[in-house]
């Protein structure tokens, strides 16, 4: 997986640029083209309706990919809990797997330390998206219970108008000039993204994907030292100042960058100090799906060429992006609002094995070594 996603960043970047020079290839977009989908399509349309969970607006250009979704097909897009974490996506599943009623998800999008729960609980639809061979075996279940849909990297969120000195480290974090200013972007017992950020600490701290445990005494002493809030970072609390350094995956940071237009104005930092830490989410389709074509059809359009530069245009690089780069077919002027290529040459991507241990050991100790409910 390693090898597959930040081993070869650099030379798709300077491959992508030689290819946009010349224009794009006359090859066709891998998978099927509108036509084979004619079947899905009506199928769906007699469905009229997807329900989705826990997807922003704001997240990874969601709200964009969502409204293309629904002209392109005139389906219904029923759109629960958009703030929800990855466990709570599951837990709409189960709690609804009796009830096809509006609250029921047809389609999860979650951490990658969850795919293996999605099988084993029997909560995820097996299907293959016509673009299937593009998506790296690495980041897909062979069967096709889930896949990988983007992937990017933690670093700190600053809104550089309430904070004087940009932190750099994540050692730098302790110093008494951050008191009552850092906060996470979730709960660490709950959410995916909370989860690997204190996994991401422990790189720092002399810790390692298998051993997250630095992690959680370094924001036990964050939080001793009172620069810790225990508050769920959002967009909102961001521009207000609330929560001025925030752990956060980067196509958030660089979304609000762009969003906030200079009120706050906001850098995005990768530590220093520590190899930053790449995470991958996952696409499934709900086993209790009330709506399973319309699913389907969210599926074919999220991992088409169009729904992957969707994607991109919200600063997350989507799973086939080695595809697209090599076809030429990402437009330069998305290449080039994206952070240096060698920030992302340094980066660690976990196992699936590693996430998953350390997702334990996080969930189950948060309580007893950092002991503050983050809400």
């Amino acid at each position: 997986m390693q090898a597959f996603l930040f081993k070869t960043f650099i030379l798709l970047a300077v491959l992508a640029t030689v290819l946009a020079a010349c224009g794009p290839q006359p090859s066709a977009p891998a998978g099927g083209a509108e036509g084979e989908l004619a079947d899905l399509v009506a199928a769906a349309k007699k469905e009229g309706m997807l329900t989705t969970i826990a997807l922003p607006h704001d997240w990874c250009n969601y709200g964009e990919v969502i409204s293309t979704f629904k002209a392109k097909y005139g389906l219904e897009v029923n759109e629960l809990n958009p703030d929800a974490s990855s466990a709570e996506e599951i837990e709409a599943v189960k709690a609804n797997k009796n009830n096809p009623g509006p609250q029921a998800p047809d389609v999860l999008d979650v951490g990658f330390g969850f795919g293996p729960q999605l099988v084993a609980e029997g909560i995820a639809m097996p299907y293959k998206v016509k673009t299937w061979d593009t998506i790296p075996t690495e980041v897909k279940h062979p069967d096709g219970y889930w896949y990988g849909d983007y992937y990017g990297v933690l670093g700190f969120q600053v809104a550089t108008d309430f904070v004087e000195n940009v932190p750099r480290k994540w050692s730098d974090l302790l110093k008494p000039e951050y008191k009552g200013k850092v906060a996470l972007a979730g709960d660490p017992r709950l959410s995916n993204q909370a989860i690997q950020s204190v996994l991401a600490a422990a790189l720092a701290m002399g810790g390692s994907p298998e051993d997250p445990t630095p992690g959680l005494e370094f924001f036990k002493k964050l939080n001793e030292a009172g620069n810790f809030l225990p508050v769920i970072a959002k967009a909102a609390t961001i521009a207000s100042g609330e929560t001025p350094i925030v752990v956060r995956w980067d196509y958030l940071a660089l979304v609000d960058r762009d969003n906030f237009a200079g009120n706050p104005n906001i850098e995005f930092v990768i530590p220093e100090d520590a190899p930053p830490l790449a995470g991958v989410y996952l696409q499934a389709i709900s086993a209790y799906a009330p709506h399973p074509n319309a699913a389907k059809l969210w599926m074919e359009f999220l991992y088409s060429d169009e729904g992957q530069l969707l994607w991109l245009k919200g600063y997350c690089h989507p799973i086939r992006f080695n595809d697209l780069v090599a076809r030429g077919v990402v437009p330069q002027d998305m290449l080039a609002k994206l952070p240096p290529a060698e920030d992302y040459a340094r980066a660690l991507f976990p196992t699936l094995d590693q996430l998953n241990a350390a997702r334990e050991i996080i969930t189950k100790n948060w309580d007893s070594v950092v002991g503050v409910d983050v809400k």
